[in-house]
């Protein structure tokens, strides 16, 4: 048996943490330069507010409304996020998080009818701990155990907590859940399945296994045994990610080289954590900066360039190196880039990588000083140790509702009065 444990409205959730008089109000939170929305509280989805919409557009429904919204604030949401899954790693021998705000425990060591009962308390535990709500839905496999997970977030009668024990209660869920909401099922899949009339979890899984293998090939076929209470799906093993990529629109043009590199290999790292983090490496590389496209025209300029490495790698300071190669080259002065990024792609898993006879590079120590990077920001957090290129960036982004951070840095941290 899975329990799936998810944060509720992670973010806002995050913010009220430490402002614990919006707990009723509706709040949401912003993208990169407070462009469009990435979290809504309850109250805000009831007012209509869309995810991914424009501020602008909703400017007035904010203002009338009294919704308070926050600039992302990420260093705060990945340390809450560390607390959370280091409690929730406590109450299962088997623990495998799946994103920020989501993991899976397993409970087997737990009698099936004291599984409700002990989840209730680990919800409980969190919210008295780190602040943070959470829902877990129970059930003999990761899919159905998602399905319930939500059934626990949307109705209060759960407690927070939703179990799949009997055949009546998962066909009864299957019944009542839409298939574009079934862990697996994308955009294309759900397209294909409304073709053949399939609108519930239930419509699917009652049609054959090789209906669904016909359907969605393998996926549709693991899917299909998930929903019928098979554990098939092993989170470590789904498929990595094809590309990785880190991409920011500026507040203002940037005209400085320097601080355009300091960007652009905040980007590298960025990338290469997320390679390291799931035992990866890539082997192209596309760098790219552009001016705005709205601005004038005789100043427009875009920086373009595809990088193939010659071994593949999940360096910082090499992806960094040749990244800074492409905008040295290719800058222009005058030019105000308002856009940049760095796209990481031919990704390749560890143990597989194609090496070259006559590299002039010390991989071996390359590994150990990432090795000892990550380990050094991992204890005292990432600003603690950066690389030269990276040092003393200098703030391009619009951030003008970003919360302290309150558990990263001691200057920011929450003073009480008496």
């Amino acid at each position: 048996m899975y329990a799936l444990a998810d944060c509720n409205n992670f973010f806002v959730s995050c913010e009220r943490v430490f402002r614990p008089d919006l707990e009723h109000t509706p709040v949401v939170v912003l993208s990169g330069n407070d462009g469009c929305v990435v979290a809504r509280s309850n109250e805000a989805k009831a007012l209509g507010i869309k995810m991914g919409v424009p501020m602008y557009q909703i400017r007035d429904v904010v203002q009338r409304e009294g919704v308070v919204a926050f600039s992302s604030n990420f260093a705060l949401y990945g340390d809450l996020s560390a607390r959370v899954m280091n409690m929730l790693r406590r109450h299962t021998y088997r623990f495998e998080q799946y994103s920020i705000d989501e993991c899976f425990l397993g409970l087997d060591h737990i009698p099936k009818e004291q599984q409700k009962s002990y989840c209730e308390q680990i919800v409980r535990e969190i919210r008295r701990g780190v602040g943070i709500p959470i829902s877990i839905g129970i059930a003999p496999s990761k899919t159905l155990a998602k399905i319930a997970s939500k059934y626990a977030k949307q109705y209060k009668g759960y407690h927070s907590v939703c179990a799949i024990h009997t055949e009546q209660q998962r066909e009864r869920a299957l019944r009542l859940f839409p298939i574009e909401d079934v862990w697996g099922i994308g955009r294309r899949a759900f397209a294909k399945l409304q073709t053949a009339g399939i609108r519930t979890a239930a419509d699917f899984a009652d049609h054959s296994e090789q209906f669904a293998q016909n359907m969605l090939r393998m996926p549709g076929r693991l899917t299909w045994q998930e929903l019928h209470g098979q554990d098939v799906i092993d989170v470590t093993e789904l498929p990595t990610k094809q590309s990785v990529t880190t991409s920011r629109t500026f507040a203002h043009g940037i005209t400085d080289l320097v601080v355009l590199e300091q960007q652009i290999a905040a980007f590298c790292d960025h990338c290469a954590r997320t390679l390291r983090a799931q035992h990866t490496l890539c082997k192209q590389m596309i760098v790219f900066a552009h001016t705005s496209r709205f601005g004038d025209a005789d100043n427009a300029h875009y920086i373009m360039q595809q990088v193939s490495l010659p071994v593949a790698t999940h360096s910082s300071q090499e992806l960094i190196q040749y990244a800074l190669q492409v905008v040295r080259s290719q800058f222009r002065q005058g030019a105000a880039y308002k856009r940049a990024g760095v796209i990481l792609m031919k990704i390749e898993k560890e143990g597989q990588t194609q090496t070259i006879l006559f590299d002039e590079r010390d991989r071996q120590r390359d590994e150990r000083l990432q090795k000892a990077m990550d380990h050094i920001q991992d204890k005292h957090g990432k600003q603690s140790l950066l690389l030269g290129t990276m040092a003393e960036q200098t703030n391009v982004y619009s951030s003008n509702h970003r919360s302290p951070l309150y558990t990263t840095d001691w200057t920011q941290i929450i003073t009480l009065t008496c």
